[in-house]
């Protein structure tokens, strides 16, 4: 959408997430922005189509965010255009026995996009520096060594898993994998309104958790953990953008024109010519198929 300056919602490693806003609806109606969204989608579907057929970049997105914040919402609408044999999510939980026996990269580089492709990460690596840093005894799971307890996890731990993680997606984009980062910006009291929700209306009781309000009681410490990891890896290159997420549907059209409005820069990504000997042929070929109405 034009009215969107997507520059605006870039981190710079200075940025303050909590003196950014939590809600943005820029004047606009909810069936406006319903509106915004299905034209913007189509396009971005277009340009899936496009990237397919170029076959040289593949396309990364990251979601991260608090509880309720509407990532699952969110895909299921932006990528509703998509053919769905270009675009693959993949949401990471607690980590299997089997990951566990691994880095803790490597779940997320068995399942990157192809070339050709979009992959979308609902939750993401920074889990590694985020419910690990406010739940450190988690580590100990990894089985790291020189790591035998909480108290052996220090800055310098965490300073290395930030280079890592830097190091990681600079390998990607270097090899063409175009990275967006989304931290989808809630309000604490627009997440206990929408917790509320879960509770009242019984189609949704299955999404609530007990856990979610012990880990609510740590919200502060979480959003001092994302102003950490989004300033220490926010990078031209793999980028973060920091959503206002208490309105869905306007949070659903920014990332959409995000996407959109970064992906066009990339005026290299185009359809293949067709083969010369093939492109002179054209008219050989309808002919041959036309032809076949009169047998």
């Amino acid at each position: 959408m034009d009215y969107i300056e997507i520059d605006k919602y870039i981190a710079k490693k200075t940025s303050k997430i909590s003196e950014i806003p939590n809600y943005e609806d820029f004047g606009r109606t909810e069936k406006q922005l319903k509106k915004d969204l299905r034209q913007t989608r189509r396009m971005l579907g277009q340009f899936q189509d496009m990237l397919y057929a170029h076959n040289k970049y593949s396309v990364l997105i990251c979601l991260q965010g608090m509880d309720t914040a509407g990532k699952d919402s969110l895909i299921r609408e932006v990528f509703k255009d998509f053919n769905v044999s270009g675009v693959e999510v993949h949401s990471f939980k607690v980590p299997t026995e089997l990951e566990l026996d691994h880095n803790y990269l490597w779940r997320h580089y068995l399942v990157l996009p192809a070339k050709g492709k979009f992959g979308v990460f609902n939750r993401t690596h920074y889990e590694n520096v985020l419910v690990t840093r406010v739940h450190p005894e988690y580590i100990l799971g990894e089985r790291i060594p020189g790591i035998h307890k909480v108290e052996d996890i220090d800055q310098d731990f965490w300073d290395k898993r930030f280079e890592q993680i830097n190091n990681f997606e600079r390998h990607l984009f270097e090899n063409g994998t175009i990275i967006f980062k989304f931290f989808l910006h809630l309000s604490k009291e627009e997440q206990r309104q929408r917790l509320l929700r879960r509770l009242s209306i019984r189609e949704k009781h299955w999404k609530f958790s007990p856990g979610d309000l012990k880990e609510r009681k740590l919200w502060d410490r979480y959003q001092s953990c994302y102003q950490e990891a989004i300033s220490r890896t926010t990078h031209e290159h793999a980028p973060w953008y920091v959503i206002p997420a208490d309105n869905k549907k306007a949070a659903r059209v920014i990332v959409a024109s995000v996407l959109l409005q970064a992906l066009k820069k990339y005026k290299d990504i185009r359809e293949p010519a067709l083969d010369d000997k093939i492109l002179a042929n054209l008219d050989t070929y309808e002919k041959e198929l036309q032809s076949e109405q009169n047998k």
